[in-house]
């Protein structure tokens, strides 16, 4: 996530007021579909929007008693998973987009938020969902001395703070507006420090975006990453975990869990089936933004049990934060720098060398290597494609979790993809593990610990 200074345009906000389960479950919901009615157009679609989002990721610019909730995640056409949350006294219901490659939780914000290129199906821009300040009473206008201001705004805060002495007692200075780019889109706003609502838990001066104006995100994104200002750092947060529905690229009614946990250790009769590894640290120095993601110590992937061969170098990130492995749950399909895709590419065209590459519809979607699957066949075969971690886990992932059935013509492609343009910018890392391929997977985020674990199970 990349955070942008941008002039200080919000009279608007003058109208503002100054004034014991162990667990919360929320529901995971995709966001609403692309309009193409057209199957190769949405998979070119989601294909360039994974591609977008990868070259940000790999070039951002730095910037209680009451532990565990259950809330929902819904899948849809769009590509992302989408969680409800409540703000504000009393509580505003608003959609957000589930996200683990950023931090900022922010919503749209005030009855005159405008949006830019955001009619998708299901969603008139002039119907979004937006928070209305001036109907909270708990709600309040960060200010330039909150430590909070410097989560967004780092060393670089006291030029962007006007007229605000940091030594001074009295500094009424509000935090100064914020810009955010994400890879296909955009917001703007400033912070608000406002009471999130979830069930039978009240999380009071929590550090929230308004933002008024956006390009390309009709919905707020609720930050799950590494940051001070994500959800889980605000929630103190011992553990969360989700298990993403496998999706048919198209809007569903059926969630799966969300599982926030802030309570003691987890109990380890129930951390058996898990898979876990250590979260692997960047070291990078010259761009904070990378300390922000979940990276994973990957140390060798497997196609029908026989490692791909590229160097170990891409799997481990170095000093400038190039190289590495992270999970997002932001991205629709797993993107890899140009080695390690072609050799994925090249050991899965071996091993499936009895079924004829379909071309056209590789030129057609963005997607390679595709292949033709006769319909005389009773069944088709596929290898097993496995991520081997340090410590000896090993997650396998079935062919639903790695190819896609793009037409009616019985034609399969590779849901990883890559692109000399987006590898060539700004480093970053070489892998970035993609929600497609975390269908039907049980993720567990052990932030105490800092290791991540896998358990394969039906998410429904």
């Amino acid at each position: 996530m990349e955070f942008l200074p941008i002039p200080f345009l919000f009279s608007i906000f003058l109208l503002l007021p100054t004034s014991s389960s162990s667990s919360i479950t929320l529901p995971l919901a995709t966001f609403p579909s692309i309009p193409f009615t057209d199957p190769l157009k949405t998979i070119n679609h989601l294909l360039s929007a994974s591609l977008s989002r990868a070259q940000h990721l790999k070039s951002p610019q730095s910037k209680s008693n009451t532990s565990t909730e259950n809330v929902s995640l819904f899948p849809r056409s769009y590509g992302a998973y989408a969680v409800s949350l409540a703000f504000g006294t009393p509580p505003q219901n608003l959609s957000f987009i589930f996200d683990t490659g950023s931090s900022l939780v922010w919503f749209p914000c005030t009855a005159g938020y405008r949006c830019a290129h955001c009619s998708f199906p299901h969603v008139d821009p002039a119907t979004i969902s937006k928070f209305v300040p001036k109907l909270s009473s708990s709600v309040k206008i960060v200010g330039c001395r909150n430590p909070k201001c410097a989560w967004i705004f780092g060393p670089n805060l006291k030029s962007r703070c006007r007229n605000c002495n940091p030594k001074s007692r009295k500094c009424s200075d509000s935090c100064p507006g914020y810009g955010i780019q994400y890879g296909s889109g955009a917001t703007a706003g400033i912070l608000l420090s406002e009471t999130l609502d979830l069930q039978n838990k009240r999380v009071p001066d929590f550090l929230v975006g308004c933002s008024v104006m956006s390009v390309h995100q009709p919905a707020g994104i609720a930050g799950f990453g590494r940051g001070p200002e994500s959800l889980p750092s605000q929630m103190r947060l011992k553990r969360f975990s989700h298990c993403l529905l496998p999706r048919g690229f198209d809007d569903s009614p059926v969630s799966s869990p969300l599982v926030l946990d802030s309570g003691p250790e987890s109990d380890e009769s129930k951390t058996k089936s898990f898979i876990y590894a250590p979260f692997q640290e960047n070291p990078s120095r010259s761009n904070t933004a990378f300390r922000e993601y979940y990276y994973l110590s990957l140390r060798r992937i497997l196609i029908g049990g026989k490692p791909v061969k590229f160097p170990y170098k891409y799997l481990v990130p170095d000093s400038t934060g190039k190289g590495g492995a992270i999970i997002d749950s932001g991205s629709t399909f797993t993107f890899l720098d140009k080695p390690i895709f072609e050799a994925i590419a090249g050991e899965l065209e071996k091993q499936l060398v009895k079924y004829p590459r379909a071309k056209d519809i590789e030129a057609k979607t963005g997607l390679r290597p595709c292949f033709n699957i006769s319909k005389e066949e009773e069944s088709a075969e596929f290898p097993e494609v496995a991520l081997k971690f340090k410590g000896g886990g090993k997650l396998s992932l079935p062919p639903e979790n790695y190819l896609v059935m793009v037409t009616d013509a019985n034609v399969v492609c590779l849901t990883m993809m890559t692109n000399a343009e987006v590898v060539g910018v700004g480093g970053g890392p070489a892998i970035i593990f993609g929600a497609f391929q975390q269908q039907n997977v049980l993720v567990e985020y052990d932030l105490a610990k800092q290791r991540i674990g896998f358990r394969k199970q039906k998410c429904t």
